[in-house]
Parts: structure tokens; C-alpha cells; sequence
């Protein structure tokens, strides 16, 4: 028996995802749970296991192609009888349907008998229709264009939509291609990226342009009348294309998977809560000798002590005292929530792009598990195996920017947060110390907050107990 296993929607909401590599290939045999795919959602790449034992028939996607929530990505043998894990096929209405849990949740949906009706949608009718029993004929765009319009056009009629992804949608509007006019050579029909390039091609060739970028500036064209062509669309048409032979100088990078979902994110944060930032720049030099000596200790042993598990801890004690910054703008409930837990948040550089995984409860542990839970999620991060449970659920953030060998910078709010704060580099500067200019480790401190939430009294009053503690740590006695 042939099962299909469809993209599962991951727990995040997402309507798509990426195939980043397959670890089985087509004869292979699987287990239940076993890992099949690394899949990027816009969070995090995550392992998606198998719903099925048997063995792999086909892999309906290649890496590197971002598939819609609920198209089929692979297919399993699984024999005769009822796969494990899912239910009987034909169960009826009133029937509760009894599903094995397994890594993905609860299994493939429950199969039904038949094939579900597609959605069917009203659009104008185009010169050229299919009848019941024959198949409908592709029409490049340019031929419709030149050809004579029709002297009368008939009443709309109920044409099925043409099946593609919302990638191959997109690619389709950017070159002008009406989907409507495209044969799909893919699976039941599905439009591929490769039947709208070649739909633009053969656009282009009815038009008399060039696709080859290869080529010199004007080889191959007719020269284009008055009426076909203004200079300006023409000036525009040799701007695009490299003059004289010369190499591409740009190269155009896909925004999808967790860039787009960053740059989604930030704009919302930037545009929708009013930030506003406060500095300080504090004398660590008794921190820095602080961690130096914790580092000898044996209980201190194999754990990675920095400044920023120092302001981690400084953060969590004094967030105690100032909840506004602990918390959240509601704005359909019209609501500040302010939370009773710290789930810090650590910002993480990574080869896909920034991260923010937060350690969970992190008001309740010392330093030495801080220190641990901060190079335990870091590593997790930049090796791209952090879970969507790592992502989500932060209350309030913090960014090294220091590692960089920056001072300050004004942070943008992490989405669902009140206040983040960013580190500074640790540098060696005058200062006067107990009344005497002397050489000391400084670390300036930036806090961005959300002004509808926190008023400026109390970002200032966190961030200066804040500093407190990086400047004199045994101050933190005194405010737990």
C-alpha cells in the first residue's frame, strides 16, 4: 500500500516551508519517527520525522524547494493493511478516528475515500476554453495580446484555478505571466517554476526580446518602431542588462524562510511599538575579575563565563523589581500583560540569519546554570537545530553586541517583548576610579523599550541597577 506523507503544518501557523536536505532516498526503508528531512520554517530548521514505517517510493520535492503546508513531499510502501500510526481509510462521519501520536504530532490526517472536490472559482472567460472532454491549449501571453480581441465576450463561466505554490504564484507576477495560460507539467497538474520561465520565454520571443544576458548590448534585436518602444523603456531594457559583455555584477537572493520571516518581524516591531533607547556606560573592571577568579573554581568547570552571563543575572534580579519591562502591549484585549517568569532571551548570530532562543524560568537559576543554558542555546543555534519551543515565549531580551567590537547601538524590540538590552565591548579606558584617573574596563550598556508600556522613569531606574550590579557585583546581594 502506497501512503503519502503531505508537509505538516509544524505547531507555528506557517503556511510554507523548506526542504534544506533528505537524509533517505527512494528504496530506502524507514522506521517509525525516524528523521527524513531537515525542514526550514521561518523560525528554525527542524527535523521532521517520519509518520510511517515501509519503505521510500518517491520524493516528491527536491532540497531546496519551499513547499506549501499540506503538499505531498514524499511516499512510503508501508505493505498491506493500515499504516502504523494512521487510522483506517473510509472511517465515517460519526466515527472518532483513533490516531497513533508520533514526533509530529498525531500522525497524517485520517484518509477519507475519494478525492476531495477542489475549490472552484469564477474568473473572465479567455478567448480559448477546453470543453469537457478535450484538453485545454496553452497560450503564450504576447500571442493573446496581438491577436484580435473578440468581438463580443461571453458571460463568466466556473473555471478551475490553476494549481501552483505561492513561490511560483509570485514568480509568475514578476515576469507577467497569466497562470491561466500555463500548462502545468508537474504532479496532477502543478505549475513549476520552469513552465512560467518558459511561458516568459516564449513571451519574450513573440515580443523580439533577448533572454540571453550573456550577450552583447543590441545583438539579435530588430530595431524597435516608434510606436513599439519609447526611449525611456528602452534606456530602462539596457540598464538591466550588463553592457559590453561584462559579468553580472549582482546576484539576486530569494527573501523566504527565516529572512523573510525576520524582516517581517522588525518592521512590525519598528513601526508598531514607539521605541525608545537609554545608555550607560558602567566600569566592569571588578566583574571581569569576578569571572576570572569563578572560573578556577571546579564547580565553574566546563561552563563558559562571560560578561553576558553577568548582566543575564543582573537582568533577571532587576526585573524583580521593575515588572513593566517584563512584559507586554495587549493590543486587542487593550492590556498590558506583565509576566511572573523570566524567559530570557539571548540573540544568537547564525549562518541563517539572527536568532533569539530564550531560556526558560531563567529568574530561577544561579549563575553557573545560566552560564550553562546560554552556551547550551548559542551552540544549539548556530548549528541550526534550535526548536520552535526555544523561539517562542520570550519576555525580554538581551544582544551581545560586544563579541562584534561595537559600543552601542540602538536594538529593536524582539515582537511580543517590552525592553531588550544590548552589551557593549569590554575596552580598557580612563577613568577615575575612587577619586584618581586610572585604567579601567568599560562596558557601555543600551536599553531600547517600548514607551506605551514603560515610561522613561523606569527604563532608566532598570538600567542603572542594571550597571550597579556589572560595576559592583556583590551589589546583587542587595537586591535579591
Amino acid at each position: 500500500m502506497i501512503k503519502e506523507f503531505r508537509l505538516p503544518d509544524l505547531g507555528e501557523g506557517l503556511t510554507e516551508s523548506e526542504i534544506v536536505s533528505w537524509h533517505v532516498a527512494v528504496g530506502d526503508k524507514v522506521t517509525l519517527n525516524q528523521v527524513i528531512a531537515d525542514v526550514e520554517t521561518a523560525k528554525a530548521v527542524v527535523e521532521l520525522p517520519s509518520p510511517y514505517a515501509g519503505t521510500v517510493t518517491q520524493l516528491h520535492e527536491q532540497a531546496g524547494t519551499v513547499v506549501e503546508v499540506g503538499a505531498p513531499i514524499v511516499s512510503f510502501d508501508v505493505g498491506g493493511g493500515t499504516a502504523q500510526g494512521i487510522a483506517p481509510v473510509g472511517f465515517s462521519a460519526a466515527e472518532t478516528p483513533k490516531r497513533t501520536p508520533n514526533l509530529v504530532g498525531y500522525g497524517a490526517v485520517p484518509e477519507k475515500s475519494g478525492r476531495p472536490a477542489r475549490r472552484r472559482w469564477l474568473t473572465e472567460a479567455q478567448p480559448v476554453a477546453a470543453s469537457a472532454d478535450t484538453a485545454a491549449v496553452s497560450v503564450p501571453a504576447a500571442v493573446s495580446a496581438v491577436s484580435e480581441p473578440p468581438a463580443q465576450v461571453p458571460p463568466a463561466e466556473a473555471v478551475e484555478r490553476p494549481r501552483s505554490t505561492p513561490p511560483v504564484r509570485k514568480l509568475a507576477r514578476d515576469l507577467g505571466v497569466a497562470l491561466e495560460q500555463v500548462v502545468g507539467t508537474g504532479r496532477d497538474g502543478l505549475i513549476v517554476r520552469s513552465d512560467v520561465t518558459r511561458a516568459a520565454d516564449q513571451s519574450g520571443e513573440v515580443s523580439g526580446t533577448v533572454e540571453d544576458p550573456s550577450s552583447d548590448v543590441g545583438q539579435g534585436l530588430q530595431p524597435p518602431s516608434s510606436s513599439e518602444s519609447s526611449p525611456s523603456a528602452a534606456s530602462a531594457a539596457e540598464d538591466a542588462r550588463p553592457s559590453g559583455g561584462d559579468a553580472v555584477r549582482e546576484e539576486r537572493i530569494p527573501i523566504a524562510g527565516m529572512r523573510k520571516h525576520i524582516a517581517a518581524a522588525m518592521v512590525d516591531s519598528a513601526f508598531t511599538a514607539p521605541h525608545a533607547t537609554v545608555f550607560l556606560t558602567v566600569d566592569v573592571s571588578e566583574s571581569m575579575e569576578l569571572l576570572a577568579r569563578l572560573r578556577g573554581q571546579k564547580a565553574y568547570e566546563g561552563v563558559k563565563l562571560t560578561p553576558l552571563t553577568l548582566a543575564a543575572k543582573a537582568v533577571c534580579l532587576a526585573l524583580a523589581r521593575h515588572p513593566a519591562l517584563n512584559s507586554r502591549w495587549d493590543e486587542g484585549a487593550r492590556e498590558i500583560v506583565q509576566y511572573r517568569y523570566v524567559n530570557l532571551g539571548i540573540a544568537a548570530a547564525t549562518p541563517r540569519g539572527l536568532m533569539v532562543p530564550n531560556i526558560k524560568d531563567a529568574q530561577g537559576l544561579g549563575l553557573r546554570e545560566l552560564g550553562a543554558a546560554v552556551g547550551r542555546l548559542t551552540q544549539t543555534a548556530r548549528a541550526g537545530k534550535t526548536t520552535p519551543a526555544d523561539l517562542s515565549g520570550g519576555t525580554f531580551s538581551i544582544s551581545n553586541v560586544g563579541v562584534f567590537g561595537v559600543d552601542a547601538g540602538t536594538p529593536i524590540l524582539n515582537p511580543g517583548e517590552a525592553a531588550i538590552l544590548a552589551l557593549g565591548a569590554v575596552r580598557e579606558q580612563p577613568w577615575v576610579y575612587q577619586g584618581s584617573l586610572a585604567v579601567r574596563r568599560v562596558m557601555t550598556l543600551s536599553l531600547s523599550f517600548d514607551h506605551r508600556v514603560v515610561d522613561g522613569e523606569q527604563g532608566a531606574r532598570f538600567l542603572s541597577e542594571v550597571g550597579t550590579v556589572l560595576s559592583d557585583p556583590s551589589m546583587a546581594l542587595a537586591l535579591m
